[in-house]
């Protein structure tokens, strides 16, 4: 089966304004995140790809664009069930006034059990990507047989949830997985299981310097901003 790199979306204008972006439509890539996204091919290349998919978000469709410019040969899609949470009446609001929510704490502690107001729960989130994912390993390889590899563009709840789908891991443990904006991670399918093979590499150790505000241990919902 076919090995998926995913990357998530880099640096957005909803990351370093600390707005919790959803579904909000102009969410654009900042500076950082167009470099990041320039940088791209060259981080890819010699990868033999054969497919890109990515999140309709236009976070995400910026991401990828440097790729397919250097890469014409390969065909892009658009793939809704790897868009965003959807996350309702939170969508929108700072991530500072969100943490006093009550429902933030099963966020953080519960996953499984969150849904947001007036937009889905985190179950249903994972479960349409995960959907999504095996329906795309069997389309790539069906094209372009077992040993394929094809990337995604998408998010960070998203990504988060699938590296947990992948490892067998409860839907409640994956707010412990990081993975900041253009990180890649790399998922090989086989028939009897899947193998993480890399996990949020981003190239560089900058995330790993302290920090002036370490933060009380809390997931940033929705992914964060990355390394200062």
């Amino acid at each position: 089966m076919p090995t998926l790199i995913l990357v998530r979306h880099g640096r957005s204008t909803a990351n370093t304004s600390g707005v919790l972006a959803g579904w909000t439509p102009g969410v654009a890539l900042d500076e950082r995140g167009a470099a990041q996204a320039a940088a791209l091919p060259g981080r890819l290349a010699g990868l033999p790809i054969s497919e890109v998919v990515a999140s309709p978000l236009q976070r995400c469709q910026e991401t990828v664009r440097p790729l397919l410019e250097a890469r014409p040969e390969l065909r892009a899609h658009t793939e809704e069930r790897i868009g965003e949470c959807d996350y309702g009446d939170w969508t929108g609001r700072k991530l500072a006034e969100l943490k006093d929510e009550p429902l933030m704490e099963v966020v953080q502690a519960h996953p499984s059990a969150a849904a947001f107001p007036g937009g889905e729960s985190m179950r249903a989130m994972q479960t349409r990507a995960a959907e999504a994912v095996r329906e795309w390993n069997a389309r790539v390889e069906r094209a372009h047989g077992t040993d394929a590899v094809y990337l995604m563009c998408s998010h960070g709840d998203i990504i988060k949830s699938l590296v947990a789908d992948a490892l067998g891991l409860h839907l409640d443990l994956f707010q412990r997985i990081s993975v900041e904006p253009c990180s890649i991670t790399v998922i090989r399918y086989t028939r009897l299981r899947p193998f993480l093979v890399r996990l949020g590499d981003t190239g560089d150790l900058a995330s790993l310097a302290p920090r002036e505000d370490p933060g009380e241990g809390d997931a940033p919902v929705g992914g964060g901003a990355g390394a200062p």
